[in-house]
């Protein structure tokens, strides 16, 4: 098994997950926020579903130049997040396919201009940001769920709202 096939083993598994969580984002609290200084319900949801395409692009190109991050776009609805969803993990496979052991073990470098921001093994940095990272922000959503009374899905074994072994 390559890296690459074992890493697109893990984003498929987690995607069923992410995908769980998102269907359960309410359509009509899109732009609720816990606190003043957090992103929308929406935005979070938005970054959230397009992370792993996001990701795998910036990892396709070394040296990659920071992104200009603004503020997420809010989307419409959960449908509008699952199509993201799907579109971004089928882009993200895409590109994975497309590295072989040497380019996942290759050092990437993330740059600002000419200054030199990171710098690491191509694996790790998808590792860390394009996985660790995801599951990172949908454990913030589930946060922002159970404060707007949602009942949550099983993620990694039961909830308080949902079982998967019964």
């Amino acid at each position: 098994m390559t890296i690459a096939d074992a890493l697109t083993q893990e984003l498929d598994m987690e995607a069923a997950t992410t995908r769980r969580v998102l269907e359960r984002v309410p359509d009509a609290q899109m732009n609720w926020k816990p606190a003043e200084k957090s992103r929308t319900l929406g935005q979070l949801a938005w970054h959230i579903a397009v992370n792993p395409a996001g990701v795998a692009s910036l990892a396709s190109m070394s040296p990659a130049q920071m992104p200009n991050f603004g503020p997420e776009p809010t989307p419409k609805s959960a449908a509008e997040l699952i199509a993201t969803l799907d579109e971004s993990v089928a882009r993200a496979k895409t590109l994975l396919a497309g590295m072989d052991d040497a380019a996942m073990t290759a050092t990437w470098t993330l740059m600002a201009g000419d200054k030199p921001l990171m710098a690491m093994p191509r694996v790790a940095m998808l590792r860390t940001i394009m996985l660790n990272h995801w599951y990172h922000h949908r454990g913030q959503l589930s946060v922002y769920l159970r404060q707007l009374g949602v009942a949550l899905p099983s993620i990694y074994g039961p909830s308080a709202d949902e079982s998967p072994f019964t």
